[in-house]
């Protein structure tokens, strides 16, 4: 169990969502010594205590579950796919040792047994749950991959951030055709809970950018931070207009207009490096950061104000939430 740092953050009535945060213990850490703090995947199930699931991995980078039945889900790591089917209890790595260090994991709900995976050298592809695996990477000029989505709406419609720009699979993965070029690696792309026409990007040092017709072409953001590296962009499942993105050295910005004007939100914050960022979908207002080698920062009024909260010394590079029934029943 993790020590909690602020004792005021509350939990939500009813939560639709667990939350599952991929974090890394780094500061403080000494090869050799002894580890206070396990780093890995947690869950928090009432967003207020969280507990260490699985083992002690030095970094896991995302995590993504079948809808079919939320005890069975993924994640990708150093080492490569792990697969759990009892919410967490027991593990399985799924693929070998030509397929390591997958830096994001998406499933296709209408055909939940098709996993893809983002990889140094393209795409990983699964149609028996992670049984195999192949490369599929036919029409991507760079091969990096750090961010892979499916399509909710439609099966087979892949869209994968990668070195050098946006590509777009309708074949589920057998051809890829660009959709944006870049002159960075994108680091995350989102699909809008809203409208899934909508789709949100950011980019290592190119900005931000939108897309309203599902991913075919897509706009920079004006306003948004340019010349840094933006980790990551999140919707807000209570409001359409309200984005956020975060990044080295902007820290968090969010958008209350869809994307036309940005506004920092990192009073209270110890600093404006940070890896990752999120909205609650349970819980309207609030905000998860992580700052470099800081706690996990919670606010309650969109980014205004913060407060520490777990992981005292920590890199996060996912926060998940998982729905607690399965998709269909919901």
């Amino acid at each position: 169990m993790a020590t909690q740092l602020h004792a005021e953050v509350t939990s939500p009535p009813s939560p639709a969502h667990d939350m599952y945060v991929c974090v890394s213990m780094t500061k403080g850490f000494v090869i050799g010594g002894v580890i206070q703090q396990r780093s890995g995947v947690y869950r928090s199930s009432d967003r207020v205590a969280v507990e260490h699931v699985g083992f002690n991995h030095p970094r896991q980078d995302g995590l993504a579950w079948d809808p079919r039945d939320p005890a069975t889900f993924f994640t990708v790591g150093l080492n490569g796919v792990l697969r759990t089917t009892d919410d967490g209890v027991t593990w399985r790595i799924m693929t070998g040792w030509d397929m390591t260090e997958p830096k994001d994991i998406a499933i296709d709900p209408a055909q939940p047994d098709h996993l893809y995976i983002g990889l140094p050298d393209g795409i990983g592809v699964s149609r028996d749950a992670g049984v195999t695996w192949r490369r599929m990477n036919a029409g991507i000029e760079r091969n990096y991959t750090q961010t892979i989505v499916v399509d909710r709406t439609r099966a087979g419609r892949i869209v994968a951030g990668t070195e050098l720009g946006i590509y777009v699979s309708d074949d589920a993965a057998r051809t890829w055709k660009l959709a944006r070029e870049s002159r960075a690696t994108v680091t995350d792309i989102r699909q809008s809970p809203h409208d899934p026409e909508r789709f949100l990007a950011s980019t290592q040092s190119d900005g931000a950018w939108l897309s309203t017709d599902g991913a075919r072409t897509w706009k920079p953001l004006s306003g948004a931070p340019a010349e840094v590296t933006l980790h990551n962009c999140d919707f807000d499942a209570s409001d359409p207009s309200r984005l956020l993105l975060s990044g080295w050295g902007c820290g968090v910005v969010v958008s209350e207009d869809g994307g036309t004007t940005w506004h920092a939100r990192n009073d209270g914050l110890p600093n404006t490096e940070v890896w990752r960022a999120s909205f609650d979908p349970d819980v309207p207002g609030r905000v998860y950061a992580s700052p470099h080698q800081e706690a996990v920062y919670s606010s309650d009024d969109y980014g205004r104000t913060w407060r520490p909260l777990w992981f005292e010394g920590a890199v996060v590079w996912e926060f998940v939430f998982k729905p607690r029934q399965p998709i269909s029943a919901r």
